[in-house]
């Protein structure tokens, strides 16, 4: 009877174990959630994130100027068997198919995804510097040229 309980135990501890590892990337991820805007002259970038389940964030994506949508995208940012993956959508391309960045490199406050099949752009991160402030890169060749671009951006909510 010792025995059993013994080994009920360590099954116990095993199974919480694994449970709580569970989701772990998207949970560091949670950061990203929020309104977060970037406001220049060229116009309005804007990211707006929610949590939709334990395993899943998701995102609509804008850039706006004056009162025209020039770009717009839905990113979904899932966790699935311990690896997580930036998609997106965006409008017009890719016969509008979601477009797959695995994650390449991960910090408490850095997230990394590349695709070097994408035309462009073939890397995508988003780094936290507060709070309330994150740097968003994109970059990769275009035109045989390495290109890349910077959005900082402000939580507004």
């Amino acid at each position: 009877m010792r025995q059993f309980f013994l080994f009920l135990s360590v099954c116990l501890l095993l199974f919480s174990c694994t449970n709580k590892s569970k989701n772990e990337k998207i949970k560091a991820s949670e950061w990203l959630v929020g309104e977060w805007k970037n406001v220049s002259k060229e116009g309005i970038v804007t990211e707006n994130w929610s949590k939709t389940n334990d395993s899943t964030l998701t995102a609509g994506s804008f850039f706006i100027k004056e009162k025209d949508t020039l770009h717009f995208e839905n990113i979904v940012l899932r966790e699935k068997d311990g690896e997580l993956v930036y998609e997106t959508i965006i409008q017009g391309q890719n016969n509008d198919k979601p477009i797959i960045f695995p994650l390449l490199s991960e910090t408490e406050n850095e997230l990394v995804f590349e695709n070097l099949q994408n035309d462009y752009p073939q890397k995508i991160k988003y780094q936290r510097n507060s709070k309330s402030a994150i740097i968003i890169t994109i970059s990769g060749k275009q035109a045989k040229k390495f290109v890349s671009e910077q959005f900082k951006m402000i939580k507004s909510n």
